[in-house]
């Protein structure tokens, strides 16, 4: 936005500091921070002090996330928020009709005809559990043609994993600008407002609305101190204002639903901060992959990116997974993933290219989900070739990129998933080709 002010010149506008969930300290203007306390009698430039908070104040100090915020007016000043329709969101999946155990693909969403912004453009594919209960997350997509204009919005139910797959986001957040593409990732914390804008005209991708515990890194274990998603690849912003008067709504997703209230100025005037809860991104094509350099096709686990844990050690209540290109060399080895069924349950998405597993189907911009114990795997033209090729010699899969969202919990199709006409009626024929092999004869 070219109304921010963030006292520092950048060709693309944006500004980061490095690292994942550090204490970060930025302010626009010198001497706005103060020093050795957080809430002073009075704050330079007749600012406002005020704390945001991600997670209990009594939290232990290594999980215990906030930021104070040092702004132009408090964000209590608007007024009352009012109900307005939910369009095509859902944040309570025991309303949903019965989940099929049948395995689901879409196509892309459409653009459609008409101007349509991120937050009107998002529609609930899949869920569980409930904003109210703090547990489980919601599966949106989106597919957004305009720049919000004159609005803000913020989710009390849940911090948002932003997947984009086609066209670029402009995130102006109260801490500052998040600009990110295709490849690349955007977490905006639960609670924080902020606005979308699409230089490129339109973009579509994918949301992961997590009720339950924050995403963290995932503990390394035997692989080590590095690999993976390294910290120092992860960027947050640097502090950005804006200051400005006039009529905009400010749109809240509380407890499921949508509200609307007028608000006479930008919500987005936070001039400096400092704390460890802020919005924050990420390229997927810095992830550093592990895999097997022997035999056998490791577990999907090696590939993940961000988790957000139970109450149960080792068990996730999510897991954000990508397939990006890689090396494959198993000897021996059927080299895609293999047929499995999971008590986990699979959302994917597929960012660019092809998926190793799908010869055909899965449209970048697309999705997949295969639930609790639904048998899935490669298709029949991917078994043909992978059961004939030479595994005498490496493999690069390439040009492709891959996500998976994955909960112990069943993931249920809303209404819209199951009734709209991107819903894939035959995707079950891709594993009829399938047939027995069986011979008692020749060798064992």
């Amino acid at each position: 936005m070219s109304d921010f002010n963030h006292g520092l010149t950048h060709a693309e506008g944006a500004l980061y500091q490095s690292g994942f969930r550090n204490e970060f300290a930025t302010e626009v203007i010198a001497g706005v921070l103060p020093i050795g306390r957080n809430s002073p009698q009075r704050v330079a430039k007749g600012l406002y002090a005020e704390q945001l908070s991600g997670t209990a104040f009594t939290a232990p100090r290594a999980h215990n996330r906030r930021s104070w915020l040092y702004r132009i007016r408090p964000a209590a000043v608007h007024l009352p928020f009012k109900p307005i329709e939910n369009k095509r969101l859902v944040g309570d999946f025991a309303t949903v009709p019965r989940t099929p155990p049948n395995q689901l693909r879409w196509n892309p969403l459409p653009f459609g005809d008409g101007p349509i912004d991120f937050v009107d453009s998002l529609v609930t594919m899949a869920g569980n559990g409930s904003a109210d209960s703090m547990s489980g997350c919601a599966i949106h997509m989106y597919a957004a043609n305009r720049s919000m204009q004159g609005r803000y919005f913020y989710s009390a139910d849940g911090e948002l994993l932003i997947v984009p797959q086609e066209g670029r986001l402009s995130l102006a957040t109260e801490l500052g600008l998040v600009d990110v593409e295709p490849f690349e990732i955007a977490v905006i914390p639960r609670g924080v407002r902020f606005t979308v804008s699409l230089p490129d005209g339109a973009a579509r991708g994918y949301v992961c609305e997590n009720f339950g515990a924050l995403l963290e890194l995932p503990d390394l274990g035997p692989i080590g101190s590095n690999g993976l998603a390294n910290p120092r690849d992860f960027l947050t912003p640097v502090a950005a204002f804006d200051d400005r008067q006039g009529k905009f709504e400010l749109v809240a997703k509380f407890g499921g639903n949508l509200w609307s209230a007028e608000i006479d100025h930008s919500p987005l005037d936070v001039v400096a901060w400092h704390g460890n809860y802020a919005p924050y991104k990420y390229d997927l094509r810095h992830f550093n992959t592990i895999g097997s350099i022997s035999f056998d096709h490791p577990d999907p686990s090696i590939f993940l990116v961000l988790q957000s844990p139970s109450e149960t050690d080792g068990v996730h209540s999510l897991d954000f997974v990508i397939f990006p290109p890689r090396w494959l060399v198993g000897e021996d080895t059927f080299r895609p993933p293999w047929f499995h069924r999971n008590v986990a349950s699979e959302f994917m998405g597929l960012i660019h290219g092809a998926y190793d597993a799908k010869e055909e189907g899965f449209m970048p911009g697309g999705a997949s989900l295969h639930n609790c114990m639904s048998g899935h795997g490669p298709d029949a033209e991917t078994f043909r070739k992978a059961s004939s090729s030479d595994t005498s010699k490496p493999y690069k899969v390439d040009n492709t990129m891959a996500f998976m969202f994955e909960t112990p919990r069943v993931i249920r199709p809303t209404e819209f998933a199951l009734t709209t006409s991107q819903l894939q009626a035959e995707y079950f024929e891709c594993w009829q080709g399938l047939q027995s092999n069986f011979s008692m004869e020749g060798k064992a």
